[in-house]
């Protein structure tokens, strides 16, 4: 746990500000700071930093939204655009030095765009179905003979409209977890065994895992850049194609 840097009440709610409250608050800067100063001015010939930008909400609009949803998908381009790079800067904090932890290795983060995710979607198959059509069509997939809806029914139920937000953000919060930890197992066993050497066979070899353990967790930072992208554009995808099947006719 980490203890509050200070506390207020509002309405008869507790707050309290401390260290994850402080690195969401920076990656939420980070956001907005980012969109600003790539936007703020832009140009024809855009700079380094603008096409950059640029490049990536490009991504998100083609291999996003168009491969998932299509064209009738772009109203939902924003919101698609802010789970990838807001859930990517806060990922992306777990490699950088001096904050080394991302907000998203919090179940309570991930649990809340995977909220909105689910909000989004259900609203989208109601409002193109109506509440009674949305439902057939979630619990009645065409298809299947009649008899195996006995069965198929309850697990579209359970899938479609209670598993999905938990998958969403478990699955988030998981891949952060298993990173940190490991990036800490790994650095932290490189100091202990750099720092521990002592007169005996395996101590004198004790440096030489402890530098073949700094490699490697040098190696593992990149590797958690990577997954730190990769996890932004599955959430991503994973939204964009319960959105897409909330609006088609059929499954």
């Amino acid at each position: 746990m980490f203890d509050c840097w200070t506390s207020f009440d509002v309405a008869g709610v507790h707050f309290c500000i401390n260290f994850i409250f402080g690195i969401f608050a920076v990656a939420v800067l980070l956001f907005l700071v980012t969109f600003f100063v790539a936007f703020r001015k832009p140009s024809i010939v855009p700079g380094k930093f603008q096409a950059l930008m640029e490049m990536g909400v490009e991504f998100v609009r083609e291999q996003i939204v168009l491969q998932m949803i299509g064209p009738e998908g772009l109203p939902f381009f924003a919101l698609l655009a802010t789970f990838f790079f807001m859930i990517l800067f806060e990922n992306i904090l777990e490699v950088i030095p001096g904050i080394n932890f991302s907000p998203n290795s919090r179940l309570a983060f991930p649990a809340v765009l995977a909220v909105i995710s689910w909000v989004t979607y259900n609203t989208v198959g109601i409002r193109r179905h109506g509440p009674i059509g949305y439902l057939k069509m979630v619990l009645f997939p065409p298809g299947a003979p009649a008899l195996l809806y006995i069965l198929l029914s309850p697990i579209e139920f359970i899938s479609v409209i209670l598993v999905r937000p938990v998958t969403l953000s478990v699955r988030l919060f998981a891949n952060l977890v298993a990173g940190h930890f490991l990036l800490a197992v790994f650095f932290l066993g490189t100091l202990a065994l750099l720092q521990s050497g002592t007169l005996t066979v395996i101590g004198v070899l004790q440096p030489v895992f402890g530098a073949a353990a700094g490699v490697l967790a040098v190696g593992l930072v990149g590797f958690e850049i990577f997954v730190s992208l990769l996890q932004a554009f599955i959430f991503s995808v994973l939204s964009a194609s319960y959105i897409a099947g909330a609006m088609a006719e059929e499954h």
